[in-house]
């Protein structure tokens, strides 16, 4: 079984230096063209939808540029067109009607900087091209979802992810799966590289599995060096085969901090949704067990 590390000898104290961050002013960044809608009211709270392209669609189906999956919400709900600039909404004769300012909206309506369309029960606030507001609301979802030093999301959103996720996995029958993983010798790489170190690869780990996730998955640091991929529509099978992917990838590649390579592996634990009414604590549970099994079996390894 290969080490964590390669070479485990005691090193000479290392010079601790302080890691600079650089905080930009929102008011100093360039203005974004596109408009937006934001979501001030329902799933995924102050996510924000760039409206760059000619046109979008709303609706409960996830083949919709917004997806809205809620069952008062039709398959193919609304659609919104930008002609230079200029956007417009128009119902798609949805079964519940789509909302403008308090209003159910008949033909093709124009939009305004700051109104409020109901879809469903969420609620979108349209912001104009050009405006600054648009940025306040990205660095505000960044903040309340993205984890600061690794990028990707955080255990806030991945919590509120799995319930959402649980609940279409069991209206529409689909297989779910999440896929723990664990740094191997983690605690022996700060101990040996520092912490700087140690931070630089959770930040390379996280790149590296996010680049091989698809845009419907969801991968968060779950805590410390452990991760959580959760995969909608994959079953066991699919999901030890990316989980092992990915294993391969880390272990192969090239971790370098301050001139010195670091060997790093992983460990998975893979769960599927087995039953009606699971709770996201049961899967999350299954999934650790298996992460346990995997790091009590010699590492490096999925099960």
């Amino acid at each position: 079984m290969r080490s964590g590390l390669l070479a485990c000898a005691p090193r000479m104290a290392r010079r601790h230096t302080t890691a600079v961050t650089v905080i930009s002013k929102i008011s100093q960044k360039p203005i974004r063209r596109a408009a937006a809608l934001v979501v001030i009211h329902g799933d995924d709270l102050g996510r924000k939808f760039d409206l760059s392209a000619d046109q979008f669609t709303i609706g409960r189906s996830s083949a919709n540029d917004i997806q809205v999956d809620q069952d008062a919400v039709s398959r193919k709900h609304a659609s919104l067109v930008n002609d230079g600039g200029k956007h417009t909404i128009e119902d798609l004769g949805s079964t519940n009607g789509t909302i403008v300012n308090d209003e159910h909206i008949e033909g093709v309506v124009k939009l305004r900087n700051g109104d409020f369309i109901k879809i469903g029960r969420a609620i979108f606030k349209f912001i104009a091209s050009n405006n600054i507001e648009a940025a306040y609301h990205d660095e505000i979802y960044r903040l309340t979802t993205i984890d600061g030093l690794t990028q990707v999301f955080n255990r806030r959103y991945f919590e509120d992810t799995i319930e959402r996720e649980l609940s279409r996995s069991r209206r529409y029958t689909r297989p779910l799966s999440l896929v723990m993983i664990d740094i191997d010798h983690f605690k022996r790489i700060n101990d040996d590289f520092g912490h700087l170190a140690g931070d630089a690869v959770l930040k390379e780990v996280a790149s590296v599995v996010k680049s091989r996730t698809r845009r419907e998955d969801v991968f968060a640091r779950y805590g410390g060096e452990e991760f959580a991929l959760l995969l909608p529509e994959i079953d066991t099978r699919g999901a030890i085969a990316l989980a092992e992917k990915v294993r391969k990838i880390i272990e192969k590649h090239e971790f370098v901090f301050d001139g010195e390579r670091i060997s790093v592996t992983i460990s998975a634990g893979v769960a599927t949704v087995q039953k009606k009414g699971e709770l996201p604590v049961e899967v999350i549970g299954r999934a650790d067990e298996k992460l346990y099994a995997a790091k009590q079996g010699g590492r490096n390894r999925v099960l």
